[in-house]
């Protein structure tokens, strides 16, 4: 049995490990379909959206291998608003990896520890310390887990032809984990390039993204930030994708979903593997262009439309007829009926 305080958001026992990341892993899969299904997003969109889902859960697993035998430290679900792992998770995972050699180092050798835990299991039949089996979970991750692999607090993706039907020319994806909310998001951007050859152009639409779009803002103000660090760089479509919050049984929050399924799982009127995922999609076209300054220093700049707000809620059946229940409001207030998504069945 899995006994999760509600005042509580520290995984600590190999139990909770196991279930937070299979609840993670299923409802990231879960969305994925959906979303695809929905028509949410375009063809294109959506197979960088799953790049970009996979670099967190290659994450999150990282994290359950490295923390499952650990007595010392416990992993961290966000507290506030997320039900995702704390930004500073993905950060210590960054810095044991600059480390591996050092930490490879103070292990064990591999032959030697499959050695002693083969002795163990099948001579002494005893069952295997909690410290080899730390050691061993220690040689996987730091000899498997790799760098890149890792969703880090901004990841940028690469500049392609956009697709025939959007009427642009460019497109570009990136990614980040916003600190303050410890949620991902994921953005596209459509333009148009004024100069030759993209790919010397490219290192700087780079640089600007990295430093006008690396955190949650208005949509519109981080679009009228990038055009203006671009000159040669026409924005026509910004689309900005909020992963979250995963409302489930280890978030702690002041949201009226996660709310409602904590005190229904209170009351044991749903299990306790009962989750929701919400999503918001913000959007900003550019309805025509503008020139600002002087003769020499001339720009042309984009004059956005109203920033457009969707969100929904995915979950499963039994949830969303208890949703409807508890909080007819905010389903009616959703840019679509809640969206279903199959049950997650964990054995106790």
């Amino acid at each position: 049995m899995i006994v999760t305080p509600l005042d509580s958001a520290q995984l600590d026992s190999k139990e909770q490990y196991v279930f937070y990341h299979k609840m993670v892993d299923f409802a990231l899969k879960e969305l994925i379909v959906s979303t695809q299904r929905q028509q949410l997003c375009n063809e294109q969109e959506i197979i960088f959206f799953k790049q970009y889902c996979d670099l967190l859960l290659y994450s999150i697993e990282a994290m359950r291998v490295k923390y499952m035998y650990d007595d010392e430290d416990n992993m961290k679900i966000d507290l506030t608003d997320s039900g995702f792992p704390n930004y500073l998770e993905f950060r210590y995972l960054f810095n044991d990896l600059e480390l591996r050699e050092q930490y490879i180092q103070k292990l064990p050798p591999v032959d030697n520890l499959k050695e002693e835990i083969l002795d163990t299991l099948l001579r002494q039949k005893k069952a295997i310390s909690k410290r080899k089996l730390f050691q061993a979970a220690s040689v996987v991750y730091y000899s498997s887990v790799q760098k890149e692999y890792i969703f880090n607090r901004f990841v940028q993706g690469k500049i392609i032809d956009a697709p025939e039907d959007s009427k642009y020319d460019l497109m570009t994806s990136w990614s980040f984990y916003d600190v303050s909310h410890n949620r991902p998001f994921i953005c596209f951007m459509y333009f148009n390039y004024g100069g030759n050859n993209i790919n010397k152009y490219r290192d700087k639409i780079y640089t600007a993204l990295k430093q006008t779009a690396d955190r949650e803002t208005h949509l519109d103000s981080m679009a009228y930030a990038i055009d203006r660090k671009l000159p040669d760089v026409f924005p026509k479509l910004i689309k900005r994708i909020d992963l979250g919050p995963l409302h489930n049984v280890f978030a702690k929050d002041e949201n009226e979903l996660t709310h409602a399924i904590l005190e229904s799982i209170a009351k044991k009127t749903i299990p306790l593997e009962s989750y929701a995922l919400s999503m918001t999609i913000d959007e900003v076209k550019s309805g025509n262009e503008f020139t600002e300054g002087g003769f020499f220093n001339k720009q042309i700049l984009q004059r956005w439309n109203q920033v457009l707000k969707e969100k929904y809620v995915f979950a499963p059946h039994r949830i969303i007829q208890m949703l409807y229940s508890k909080s007819p409001e905010l389903m009616a207030g959703l840019s679509k009926p809640p969206i279903e998504i199959a049950d997650l069945k964990i054995d106790k």
